[in-house]
This record gives structure tokens, sequence and C-alpha cells, in this order.
């Protein structure tokens, strides 16, 4: 089964939804790291949840979500690209046992930020950890932040994760005003295993077969890391060329590995002085047309 991102809206209810299911992409994610399972789960439904909200949003840029806590789990973060490229990480000390999501992250906060393309100032909404779990987390900052009614239905085991979103849309003189509280009966039967296991259409038939639906083409998503040598190689010039040769003095090169990804990058005496060498000026034969 392949990564998809499956939209669909209701003709006559001002409702939108999308489910996602993430294989490849999320173990992707977890290959690289030696999570614990219990924060393996968490950071699947977080994935999810991420392409599934970020699909929800008309913007140019990246989306991070971001879950902050006191417990066992200090970070779970989850950026979702253009394109419906996804990665992750997350940071956690200790033992990681079984529980809900106030278990692993105690007293936190839930921050979403939006980081337009553009490079024009983004946006972040912060709320209060609350809920017991991402889902509820989800709902509550939409409802809190956004004031948009949505709904959640998250599912992540060994191999898999997978997510259904809800959300009301304004409504209009023709709208069927009961079609909120129905819909969400109907896809609060949902069950994780169906989550999981069922193909798009047909998880959308089984639920919603009364309903007079239209399903759009689904859209794959995937795991990419965006970092590279001349992100790092910035980062360490801005760390400054003092301390850069302080650390190769000291251990004979200086490393660097991506959260998201664990890919390391070296850089040893040579590669310093390229780095912080003067860029020489342009000649005036360089600039005459």
């Amino acid at each position: 089964m392949s990564d998809t991102l499956q939209r669909f809206l209701f003709e006559h209810a001002p409702i939108r939804g999308e489910f996602v299911q993430l294989s490849a992409t999320w173990q992707a994610v977890t290959e690289r790291h030696d999570y614990p399972p219990p924060l393996r789960r968490a950071l699947g439904e977080l994935m999810a949840a991420g392409a599934l909200l970020a699909a929800t949003l008309k913007f140019d840029g990246r989306v991070l979500l971001q879950l902050q806590g006191s417990g066992p789990v200090k970070l779970i973060v989850v950026e979702c690209a253009a394109g419906n490229a996804l990665r992750a990480t997350a940071k956690w000390e200790g033992d990681v046992t079984d529980g809900n999501l106030r278990t692993l992250l105690g007293d936190g906060r839930f921050a979403i930020s939006l980081l337009p393309d553009s490079g024009q100032q983004g946006y972040q909404g912060i709320v209060d950890l609350e809920a017991d779990s991402i889902a509820a987390a989800l709902e509550h900052y939409m409802a809190a932040s956004e004031q948009i009614e949505t709904r959640l239905w998250l599912a992540c085991d060994g191999h898999r994760a997978a997510g259904l979103l809800i959300q009301k849309l304004p409504e209009s003189g023709d709208a069927d005003l009961d079609a909120w509280p129905r819909i969400g009966h109907l896809a609060g039967t949902v069950q994780p295993l169906e989550l999981l296991g069922l193909a798009p259409q047909i998880l959308l038939r089984r639920l919603f077969h009364e309903e007079d639906l239209r399903v759009f083409e689904p859209k794959p998503v995937y795991f990419r890391c965006s970092c590279s040598t001349e992100r790092v190689t910035g980062m360490l010039r801005m760390l400054g060329r003092d301390e850069v040769h302080s650390v190769i003095a000291e251990r004979g090169e200086v490393e660097v590995r991506c959260e998201f990804c664990n890919r390391r990058y070296a850089f040893d005496a040579v590669d310093s002085e390229q780095i912080f060498a003067p860029v020489p000026p342009a000649s005036a034969d360089s600039t005459r047309h």
C-alpha cells in the first residue's frame, strides 16, 4: 500500500475531510533512530495529524507541529513541506512507558508554526497541552486558536500510521444543519485497524455510504529531509571561526548530525579554512555587459 493523502467533500453539507495512510514515510523516520515503542506510536500519530492539517491549509511553505513536555518525552516535531513531504524527530530521557499523551509528555504545550517559503514573517499558535491524545490536542488547538470545528481519529502500529479528519466549513443558506453531528457520529465509528488497513475508497464507502460524497484523486506522501552541506556550513559560519577551530583542535573535526534524518556531516581543518575563507570581490570584467 503506497503512502497517500485522500481528500473528500460532502456535496450537500459544509464539511470537508482528509484521510492519510503512512507506511514507508513513517518507517523512513523511525528506522533512523532507536525510539521506544510508545514514542514511535506517538510520532506516527503526529505525522499523520501533520499531513492532515497541512492538507487543509492554502499555504506555500512549511507547517511545523511541536509537542514539548516535562515528562520522559521532551519534544516531538513533525514538519510538512510543499508536495506532502514529511520529516520528524523526537527527544526523550530515561524510560518511556506505555500511557496516554500526558503520561509521555507531562505538563507541556502544543505549537503549530507556519513558515512561508517567501521568507516573510511566519505565524505560530500555542496552546497548553491539556489533552490525553494527539487527536484531542489538535482538536483543542483548532477550536482555541483557529475557531474551526475539527475532529480527528489517529492510529499507529508497528508498521503504519493513519488518520482521518473532518472539518466544518462556513455554512451556506441551503446547508444541511444536522450534517455535522451526523457525520461526526459516522466517522467516530471508525476502528484503528480500519484506518491502518483499508484502502481509502473502501474506508470512505464503509463510513459514509449513505452520504453524497465527492472523492478527489489521491496524492502521494513521502519522506524528505531538507538538510544539506550548505545549510550546515551556514550554521558553522554563524557559530564563528574561533569556536569551530577550537572544536577541531580538540577533536580533529567538527561533527554535525541532522536531528531528522541522522545524516552525519564532518568538517576537518581544511574544510574549516574553506568555510571561513573570504569571498573575493567580483572583478570589473565579470560585471561588464
